[in-house]
């Protein structure tokens, strides 16, 4: 803007060039996420006959006999179309150094006077928020309500709370709580700890074979959580593993939920790393710190901003998670999603809608928590 550009070309020359990596990170997880989701196209799509991937996946593991081969190469399917992205992703950000923002704040609001486009822009983000988000939770909130769903007026005479009453008193409702709320906890942290460092070595360092632990940090979101689950079991029910008796308890979720959400975690900070300037590491070495002292009171306090969307949504997909844990959880290791799908299926859509309500305030109140405390240590700042 000093040099004479206006919003518009400030906007097109230099930050959206800079916000590429970012862009290219979100663009890849959200293409390949939707290609390896589970719970929506089994709820939905394979009731209207519309396969895709993880449905015929699922189908292949549950017909009598296991159909193991068909549901291999639908696997390696998946793999090839992640490794494709993730080459793509690596030539786009090949000049890490053309991405990196020389500053010691990693992120600082500016308010942007839109003019009269501001009630257009305001129009368009209501009508988003109410059909994305509004509807279907007014819809879900009515049916926690009802003793049978049915989309009428009439049916406010017939509101009751039974629903959220036999949530309360189901018999596993209460640990899987429990056992949703730390296996979030834990997968988020250890997730984009690990990260951390790997983008770390991968994006700062010349070290050989840097750009193969990127891929095979990557790798596991072209597996299906079915799929992943279905080798947890072989694998850890193996001669050679059962000195490991973790199959049925949470560790074996929790090395399933890092395995498999360690793409997003790795996503995440190799595009905010790459806009660390090396002469902010540099500085430190020069002041006497050694590679942690660096790492612990130089990078991390950038990558905050980051790490905290990361362990967010890490810890979001990990409480809901499905597909790779309807395979692994035992009575004692049962989570909200097992739960609400074993509802689902046996017929009582309402409970589930109860206990669906419960979690997203839940994870709203979470969200909210989280967002404060770190605006209190400087985030925002």
């Amino acid at each position: 803007m000093m040099s004479g550009g206006d919003t518009a070309a400030t906007l097109r020359r230099v930050t959206i060039p800079v916000l590429m990596p970012a862009f290219a990170a979100a663009l890849l997880l959200m293409f390949v996420r939707g290609l390896e989701s589970f719970e929506v196209p089994r709820l939905i799509g394979a009731p209207a006959g519309v396969p895709v991937f993880t449905s015929e996946i699922y189908a292949g593991l549950t017909e009598y006999p296991p159909d193991f081969g068909r549901v291999g190469a639908l696997a390696v399917g998946l793999l090839v179309i992640s490794a494709i992205g993730v080459k793509l992703y690596q030539r786009l950000v090949r000049g890490a150094e053309r991405y990196a923002t020389v500053t010691g704040k990693a992120f600082r609001p500016r308010v942007l006077d839109l003019g009269r486009w501001r009630y257009a822009a305001l129009a368009v983000l209501v009508v988003y928020f109410l059909l994305i988000v509004g509807l279907p939770f007014g819809v879900m909130l009515f049916a926690s309500v009802l003793p049978f769903y049915v989309p009428s007026l009439d049916m406010l005479s017939r509101v009751t709370l039974a629903n959220y009453q036999y949530v309360f008193e189901h018999p596993s409702a209460q640990r899987a709580v429990v056992n949703s709320f730390i296996l979030g906890v834990a997968s988020a942290t250890l997730v984009m700890l690990l990260t951390a460092i790997i983008a770390w070595i991968t994006t700062k360092t010349r070290l050989p074979g840097r750009g193969a632990l990127d891929f095979l940090a990557f790798v596991p979101i072209a597996v299906p959580g079915l799929v992943l689950g279905v080798s947890m079991i072989f694998q850890y029910l193996s001669p050679a593993l059962r000195v490991l008796p973790i199959y049925g308890t949470l560790w074996i979720l929790v090395i399933a939920y890092v395995t498999r959400f360690m793409p997003y975690g790795m996503r995440t900070n190799s595009a905010a790393m790459v806009q660390i300037h090396r002469e902010l590491e540099e500085a430190g070495e020069v002041a006497g710190g050694s590679w942690w002292t660096t790492f612990r009171r130089v990078t991390l306090p950038l990558l905050r901003p980051a790490l905290v969307a990361g362990w967010l949504y890490v810890f979001i997909v990990s409480v809901r998670e499905l597909s790779a844990s309807v395979l692994l959880v035992s009575p004692q290791s049962v989570t909200l999603a097992f739960v609400m799908f074993d509802l689902f299926e046996s017929g009582k859509s309402n409970a589930v809608a109860a206990l669906a309500v419960m979690l997203i305030v839940s994870l709203i109140v979470v969200v909210a928590v989280v967002q404060r405390l770190t605006g209190r240590f400087g985030i925002r700042e």
